[in-house]
């Protein structure tokens, strides 16, 4: 068969009339449910560049003055800078500590491995307020309850079982041989992994980083609990912009917030894109 008429026969010849319906429903169902999720962002993109200061429709006067505010008002360029300060730091310390964590779980001779796993990923599973609530009774023994160091060291722990997953879905299929090998010519450990392990998971490393970025610059009840007035966030602010002063700005903030999660999440398809081509299987 050609490949145009290939494209013409959309389903298998044994498919039935009812199995085409079903098929059919079910794309309708997949574009409405894309729809509902995206319709938020939808409506949230234009009115940022509206040049009134309301958040109604039809737009009259289009205008980036928000986006001009966004970026030079000094309380959002403290957000800002704080924002990635924290996210920075957090997915530092969540990114060694959980590709560590997950190299040591890929050891077939480890005791408690589904103990420690759990215990591992438990933040993800474990509401955020009660996180939270625990990270300031905890912090404010130690004195670092309204610190930056607070909130990096509580957004660490957060982000760190996305980097143990990652990671460690990523060294099921590495060949456990090659570091063997390194370590049978005289290589240490730290140097087979590093020169060995790490350039082959790295994009594993770096997808889990991207996840563990990505929930630090976003969280906002733990700033809550753990920052001051001096420690506050994008979200942060956007959340007492909304309980104090509804101003447009929070919708160009918002945006902002947008672009950065397409680029990585186009970041993350390349990245697993690259994986693939690495195991050899292609798509």
């Amino acid at each position: 068969m050609s490949a145009s008429a290939k494209s013409v026969a959309r389903f298998p010849p044994y498919v039935s009339a009812g199995g085409k319906i079903a098929h059919y429903a079910l794309l309708a169902f997949c574009v409405a449910a894309l729809i509902f999720l995206m319709a938020p962002v939808l409506v949230v993109i234009p009115l940022a560049f509206n040049a009134d200061p309301y958040f109604t429709y039809p737009i009259h006067d289009w205008s980036l003055k928000w986006f001009h505010e966004f970026f030079t008002d000094e309380v959002w360029q403290i957000a800002v800078k704080n924002s990635f300060m924290i996210a920075i730091s957090a997915t530092a310390i969540a990114t060694t500590l959980g590709t560590l964590a997950a190299v040591g779980l890929t050891q077939r001779n480890l005791p408690g491995r589904a103990l420690i796993t759990a215990f591992l990923v438990s933040p993800m599973i474990v509401p955020i307020v009660i996180v939270a609530v625990g990270a300031y009774f905890f912090y404010s023994t130690l004195g670092i309850a309204n610190s930056l160091t607070g909130i990096v060291l509580a957004h660490a722990v957060l982000g760190t079982p996305f980097v143990v997953i990652t990671v460690c879905a990523t060294l099921a299929g590495f060949d456990q041989g090659l570091f063997r090998a390194a370590r049978s010519l005289g290589a240490s450990p730290w140097t087979a992994f590093r020169r060995i392990t790490l350039p082959i998971i790295w994009p594993g490393v770096f997808s889990g980083a991207l996840f563990a970025f990505a929930t630090s610059f976003d969280e906002v009840v733990v700033v809550l609990f753990l920052g001051s007035v001096e420690q506050r966030t994008i979200p942060r602010q956007m959340w007492t912009g909304l309980r104090e002063q509804l101003s447009p700005t929070i919708l160009a903030a918002a945006v902002v917030l947008i672009l950065i999660s397409v680029l990585m999440l186009l970041t993350l398809e390349a990245l697993r894109r690259r994986s693939m081509r690495l195991r050899g299987m292609a798509e």
